[in-house]
């Protein structure tokens, strides 16, 4: 796995939580120290929920810069999970205590950031230290926040689904309805039932 596509100072981004039927979208900007590796940091799809959990402090600890934001349900019913996810990265490049210099932008689309470079790299994740790093900052963030909205909600199991379509979760809208978390915009059962939102 590489370091950078462009040089020291560049800030990773990565969002989590696209597909999801219920919840925001989660992004994370990180900006690692020139150098860093780290054995087991890589793509957070490809590591267990444990060892997401112990990289978090050590990004956070060893980063130059750290942002995370949330992007909610209402906002992307409103404007679309893409551009709300384009909202979320620069929400969390807006956090970041240090100007980058370039951004490494996990995937092929992205709003340019103020004035700062940047470049979209497919398979970033699993390519990119930096990028690697804010994956594994989104997805345990995002977590995070679903396992609290399942304290209020816990009919929906979004401390196991985290709001991904599994049968389960399907099967909990279809008794109870969807929440005031879930996207509306988004096709929550198979059948497009009509919900009295």
């Amino acid at each position: 796995m590489q370091y950078s596509w462009s040089g020291p100072n560049e800030a990773g981004t990565d969002e989590a939580g696209r597909g999801c039927l219920a919840g925001p979208v989660t992004a994370a900007a990180v900006i690692l120290p020139e150098g860093f590796t780290h054995a087991l940091l890589n793509d957070s799809k490809q590591l267990s929920e444990s060892a997401r959990e112990s990289l978090v402090p050590i990004i956070e600890k060893e980063a130059l810069a750290v942002g995370i934001a949330h992007v909610p349900p209402g906002v992307i019913d409103e404007i679309n999970i893409l551009q709300a996810s384009f909202r979320a990265m620069h929400l969390a490049l807006d956090q970041l205590g240090t100007r980058p210099e370039c951004i490494a932008v996990d995937g092929n689309r992205f709003i340019p950031y103020r004035d700062i470079p940047h470049q979209c790299l497919i398979k970033g994740d699993s390519r990119f230290l930096n990028i690697a790093a804010a994956s594994i900052l989104a997805k345990t963030a995002r977590d995070a926040y679903m396992a609290e909205l399942h304290r209020e909600f816990p009919q929906y199991g979004w401390d196991r689904n985290k709001g991904y379509p599994t049968a389960s979760h399907r099967e909990a809208i279809r008794e109870f309805g969807p929440s005031p978390h879930h996207r509306k915009s988004f096709r929550l059962l198979p059948e497009q039932l009509k919900f009295p939102f």
